[in-house]
């Protein structure tokens, strides 16, 4: 099971979703109010929170990560792992309290959703890294990933590994090729096709399909795919809409096509080799889940030395032959490529994990919703998913 098959759809109804899109003036924290006091110097430790499945384990002792254990014993910072993180809106129902009043959250780094990470970038509740104590970031970072609207110049934000939303599809059941977002909706895939619930993990790619650049898309963009999904819900033609089990769907055949994470496939392609991912002819979105160091970190610089340290392409390497999503740090590829492990060295040829020249080019990172859009958008979507 994948990172993300734990990840449950967006729901406008979520008590932190609503203040963060409300964007209450109350919990805006001004620049100058979100350092604390950094003990790195003394105090040797770092605590930081990820997603579960979201990092390479021993495979003789899961509690052990190569990578992070690594890091410890070359710095003597020593780091506390949480894996708390299961859903964006989740964790910022229990963090929020702490970052609107001005309290500490006792983490150091966390990983959240580009979408997610907007929000807190907007309210003012994560700190700016110190890029010139960051050189394998400033030098590797993947040129596609280094400027997202939310975050210019990603001061705020390093990308912890990134992904595709894109189309998946059984070739062999199928019996012929997907190439195109508008292929879904050929009449031999009526009732065969989902597509996923959650507004921000969804539109994009659907926008895409009507040829939106979706760097700068519109309301009357959104307003456009919202009528054409109505009207495919009426006449059946969309079989239902889904979190994260459009994996078992695909597995069992119920599905033909589908909207699909990149890293959710290389799994199932593991399994079956006659499922396909298709980064359609009109583009796919290119999104990431960002590690952010929250206000009044204690540990600030520990934590920028550890997000510096997965940049290094040697561990970037390591930790993209467990996780199997996009890896943020190009330069890893031949770290790969020179394994004298021929199933190691084949993942640095998988363009699920570093795309290739012509995939790259269809890729693009979506405007953010705004804090005035998001409520009426998600509850003009939720009534169309049934949510």
């Amino acid at each position: 099971m994948s990172r993300r098959s734990l990840l449950r759809a967006f729901g406008a109804g979520a008590a932190g979703a609503t203040l963060a899109g409300c964007g209450v003036p109350a919990a805006f924290v001004e620049p100058g109010d979100r350092a604390g006091r950094d003990s790195s110097a003394t105090d040797h430790t770092l605590h930081f929170a990820n997603w579960p499945l979201y990092i390479d384990t021993d495979d003789e002792d899961e509690s052990k990560r190569p990578t992070l254990d690594a890091f410890s014993k070359r710095t003597g910072i020593s780091v506390t792992y949480t894996e708390e993180i299961n859903d964006n809106d989740e964790f910022f129902g229990k963090i929020s309290p702490a970052l609107m009043n001005h309290q500490e959250t006792g983490r150091d780094l966390i990983v959240i959703s580009d979408w997610m990470a907007a929000r807190f970038v907007r309210l003012g509740w994560v700190q700016e890294m110190d890029r010139a104590k960051q050189p394998n970031v400033a030098r590797y970072l993947d040129p596609l990933l280094r400027s997202p609207a939310f975050d210019e110049g990603r001061l705020h934000s390093v990308p912890w590994q990134s992904g595709i939303t894109g189309i998946a599809y059984n070739r062999k059941k199928l019996g012929r090729e997907i190439r195109s977002t508008g292929d879904l909706w050929a009449d031999d895939l009526r009732g065969r096709v989902t597509l996923l619930s959650g507004l921000d993990e969804s539109f994009a790619l659907l926008m895409q399909g009507n040829g939106v650049d979706i760097t700068r898309w519109t309301a009357d963009d959104f307003h456009e795919i919202c009528e054409q999904t109505q009207k495919r819900v009426r006449s059946k033609h969309i079989r239902r809409f889904t979190g994260n089990d459009y994996i078992k769907d695909l597995a069992t055949g119920d599905v033909l096509a589908c909207q699909a994470y990149s890293g959710d496939v290389i799994q199932l392609q593991a399994d079956n080799p006659d499922i396909e991912f298709v980064v359609p002819e009109e583009g796919a979105e290119l999104w990431a889940e960002s590690l952010m160091i929250p206000n009044l970190a204690r540990h600030k610089r520990n934590a920028e030395r550890l997000v510096d340290h997965y940049y290094d392409p040697e561990v970037a390497a390591e930790l993209a032959t467990w996780v199997n999503y996009v890896c943020p740090v190009p330069a890893a590829r031949d770290v790969l490529a020179s394994s004298k492990d021929e199933e190691t060295a084949a993942l640095a040829e998988d363009p699920l994990i570093f795309p290739d020249d012509a995939m790259r080019k269809r890729l693009a990172i979506a405007r953010d919703i705004t804090s005035e859009e998001r409520m009426d958008f998600a509850k003009k979507w939720n009534s169309i998913v049934g949510l």
